[in-house]
């Protein structure tokens, strides 16, 4: 990436931490924001971004994330309902160009994407994988039987 990207991400668990690593190492201002703040001990030494401490749900908050600045917002929670309501917020009244949601139950897909929010569904990526790699599997097993 040539472009140097200004990225929110709400929740620094696993996923979110990482990105926030991994995107800071690449040379983009990083912003991350969680409620708890313990989780960012996850964030490595190398990170140069700014950590912000609240709910994300919370304009203020938001606001004080300069999320109006953003290209990017990342809502990486462990709850679809923040999620959701973090990516609208992001996408109606920040007008951010590109918001990512993380939605756990796949059932919701459907309903963020009514919503004009694009979503990563755990969940479904993993069962594509698995059942790829089963498929993949079944290919060889009919290979050697031939």
């Amino acid at each position: 990436m040539g472009n140097r990207l200004y990225i929110v991400i709400v929740g620094c668990g696993r996923l979110g931490s990482y990105l926030a690593n991994h995107l800071s190492r690449m040379g983009h201002s990083v912003v991350v924001i969680d409620s708890n703040e313990e989780t960012f001990n996850d964030l490595s030494s190398d990170f140069s971004g700014f950590r912000v401490m609240g709910d994300a749900t919370q304009i203020g908050i938001l606001k004080e994330a300069k999320l109006k600045q953003a290209d990017v917002l990342f809502a990486t929670t462990h709850e679809d309902n923040v999620n959701l309501m973090v990516a609208q917020i992001a996408h109606k009244l920040f007008n951010v160009r590109h918001v990512l949601a993380r939605v756990f139950d796949p059932r919701r897909e459907q309903v963020y994407e009514q919503l004009g929010i694009e979503t990563i569904c755990p969940t479904s990526v993993a069962a594509e994988m698995f059942l790829m790699a089963v498929a993949g599997s079944q290919a060889v097993e009919g290979d050697k039987m031939s």
